[in-house]
């Protein structure tokens, strides 16, 4: 549930010591509250608000448009956004081109998403190699209608030999949408497009001549919200016959005993008969390894051998060279690789290909030379390759730089792997990595002038928590500013999943810099920087740590006068508004302003809706008590408190939004407006076209960050921001 929104860059100057006045325009109050409560495990939870998630009241629906007009009338009395907006166009049409979610081939041939400067949504594009001329093979702005909400690709997989692609686009970011099967060379259909998707997973036979995929049972949009996305189905497509076959799912397969929210990839093992099925459940960790007959599979009638379980604790399965790897976290927090041949897939016989070690291991990937896989060492990451023969020893890849690797390809037919490479004070680019180790970039994108700018720094410390735990903290600023305390600084977090905020550079972050603000990225418990104990350090009844360690590293900033109380914002979006909205419900006064992004705020009632439910694995269930206790501690909204002089907040949201439902961010404005004595503003910023982050168009994140960062100077009191 991690929010892929661009990152939220503060623009920021040197801030008037006067108080911001209060809003320019009247926003509208929250609807009257209709209280309801219920008793859990002896505990009596008030829920005045519960009237609001019903989105498809009329009353409700003009509430939230009345809302959002307001914040747009508010924003646009602030004199400095229009600039500011400018200000970002300028800067990103002379940056480089971004690309995402590249996949090579066996044949050599190279598919990718990418947005070059001027271009204002990603391109599917294909070239063979990496000098080959570029074709666009979906271009989401071509033949769209004005006004039109916009499309993107959500995911595409194309055939080992580069001769067909699967692709699923979606519009208004919505995250469900339409797949298309296609022959690259002419762009012809090989099937009608078919509905339901919610990322397909595609996966293609050796021989092209079916995939793979999954899709959302027929009539989910009418089903309770709980019920909605449960049960997906993979099915095989075959091109040949033009048959299509549901092959598993959590209801089709009752001898698995799965829950409801399971889905599956499932795959052809490279040169075998056999089908290999990951089995995700929901948001937990942890994998199933299922195999079968490939010809069974194809036919809709696999029996399924169960290869891992739940409680084998393998979060990575990387297939190749005849062996099925694994990343296992089994009694190694820092985790292992483990192998085991595909012919006799014994857990019990499998190898140790690489031992725990200091690192946190992450990604995992099989070529004809060897394993890649990352290893983390506190906040950076380092590529490692094991040659093909488990008794190989693990060398280091030497990388241009030092920041963050993410391994974005490799095939059991071919050596080396593509790679991206980003650093807190470097762009992120493609590079592939040769035989030999060698590292060579990879120029999908063009480049541009803010690439590896010289005049910003980073720098990493550690900071004591409330129980003595060392956290790290991320600092990024220009080089040589005076810590006198003055800086408007984002204490960024999210600390969810065992997801790790890597570094990463962004024209908007280096805007906000060369206004001299801070862009500070809190490695907070509940993510994975230090491993499975770290993650599980900050999840269910260990979650306070998240916002305590937030709260314990903006007091460092203060202390170390990097900023003040009265110039420093807390930002975090998904998972990430938890620590948001308890960071400033614990320490309303740390906090000048906080903007939680499409966030989990009511934690009580997230299991209730449609994506609710495949969260309980990583914050609970109001069925078990101690669960019950931990998600009411975790909830922003039932933690506000009357009276109270809360910091200014403006809750962002989509309202297309099917990972956290957009009436999680109207129910706390609401109460957060009935609570709140400070006389801040409380802001409801909707839009009407985009969702959870996915699919945002150039556009629409440069209006959303202007929009952002307009609010946070006002709040800072910078003088070009105060309403006129």
């Amino acid at each position: 549930m991690k929010v892929l929104l661009a990152p939220l860059v503060l623009l920021l100057a040197a801030c008037a010591a006067t108080p911001p006045p209060a809003a320019p325009v009247r926003v509208p109050p929250p609807l009257a509250a209709q209280p309801v409560t219920e008793r859990h495990w002896g505990v009596d939870v008030a829920d005045p608000y519960r009237h609001l998630e019903n989105v498809a009241d009329p009353a409700v629906q003009a509430w939230m448009r009345a809302q959002a007009d307001a914040t747009a009338a508010v924003l646009d009395r602030l004199p400095g956004r229009a600039p500011l907006l400018e200000r970002i166009r300028a800067i990103e049409g002379e940056a480089g081109g971004v690309t995402t979610t590249v996949t090579r081939t066996d044949s050599g041939r190279l598919f990718f998403l990418r947005r070059n400067p001027g271009e204002d949504q990603f391109k599917l594009v294909w070239r063979d190699g990496p000098d080959g001329a570029d074709r666009v093979v979906y271009d989401p702005a071509s033949g769209a209608a004005a006004g039109s909400a916009p499309r993107a690709v959500m995911d595409f997989a194309p055939s080992r030999d580069g001769s067909k692609l699967a692709y699923a686009v979606q519009s208004g970011g919505s995250e469900i949408g339409v797949l298309h099967v296609i022959d690259v060379a002419s762009g012809r259909a090989l099937t009608p497009p078919i509905d339901r998707i919610r990322y397909a997973s595609a996966s293609w036979l050796d021989d092209g001549s079916g995939l793979f995929y999954g899709r959302l049972r027929e009539g989910y949009d009418k089903l309770p919200p709980g019920e909605r996305f449960g049960d997906r189905t993979t099915h095989f497509r075959s091109l040949a016959d033009g048959s299509d076959r549901a092959v598993f799912s959590a209801s089709r397969n009752p001898e698995l005993q799965l829950p409801p929210f399971a889905g599956a990839v499932i795959m052809q093992v490279p040169g075998t008969q056999t089908a290999a099925a990951l089995v995700f459940m929901g948001v937990d960790r942890n994998l199933q390894l299922l195999t079968a007959d490939l010809a069974a599979a194809r036919q809709g009638g696999p029996v399924w051998r169960r290869v891992v379980g739940s409680a084998d604790q393998v979060t990575a399965v990387a297939v190749g060279q005849g062996t099925f790897f694994l990343k296992s976290a089994l009694g190694t927090p820092r985790f292992r690789i483990l192998s085991l041949p595909v012919a006799e897939p014994v857990l019990a016989r499998a190898q140790v290909l690489v031992a725990q070690g200091d690192g946190v291991i992450g990604e995992i990937m099989a070529a004809r030379d060897g394993l890649y896989f990352t290893r983390r060492e506190g906040v950076t990451t380092g590529l490692w390759r094991v040659a093909r023969g488990a008794t190989a020893r693990a060398e280091a890849i030497t990388l241009p730089f030092v920041g963050s690797v993410e391994l974005k390809s490799a095939s059991d037919d071919r050596d080396g792997a593509v790679i991206g490479l980003a650093g807190w004070t470097r762009a992120f680019k493609d590079y592939v990595v040769e035989p030999g180790g060698r590292v060579a970039l990879l120029p999908l994108a063009r480049p541009g002038a803010y690439d590896a700018p010289a005049d910003i720094e980073s720098r990493e410390v550690l900071v004591r928590s409330h129980d003595g735990t060392m956290v790290p903290l991320s600092i990024v600023m220009k080089k040589g500013m005076p810590l006198d305390g003055r800086a408007p600084t984002i204490l960024y977090g999210y600390g969810a999943y065992g997801i790790s905020d890597d570094p990463f550079f962004s024209p908007r972050v280096y805007a906000w810099i060369e206004r001299g603000g801070i862009w500070a990225t809190a490695h907070v418990r509940g993510g994975g920087v230090y491993g499975k104990d770290w993650h599980e350090a900050g999840r269910k009844t260990t979650k306070p740590n998240t916002w305590k360690d937030a709260i314990a590293l903006g007091e460092w900033l203060v202390a170390n006068r990097y900023t003040s109380s009265t110039r420093m914002a807390i930002y975090g979006g998904s998972a990430g508004g938890i620590y948001v909205g308890r960071a400033i419900t614990e320490r309303p006064d740390l906090f000048a302003a906080a903007v939680p992004a499409v966030g989990v705020m009511d934690a009580v009632r997230m299991e209730s809706s449609a994506n609710g439910v495949a969260n309980v694995p990583e914050f609970g269930t109001v069925n078990k008590e101690d669960e019950f206790k931990a998600l009411l501690a975790m909830s922003s909204y039932h933690q506000l408190r009357d009276g109270v002089r809360y910091p200014a907040v403006m809750a962002v949201h989509g309202v297309n939004d099917i990972r956290v439902d957009v009436w999680q961010s109207a129910k706390f404005v609401s109460r957060l407006a009935t609570a709140t004595s400070s006389g801040k503003p409380v802001l409801l910023r909707l839009e009407y076209d985009s969702g959870h982050g996915q699919g945002s168009t150039r556009a629409q994140a440069q209006l959303r960050s202007a929009d952002l960062y307009s609010f946070l100077l006002w709040q800072f009191g910078d003088p070009a921001f105060q309403p006129k």
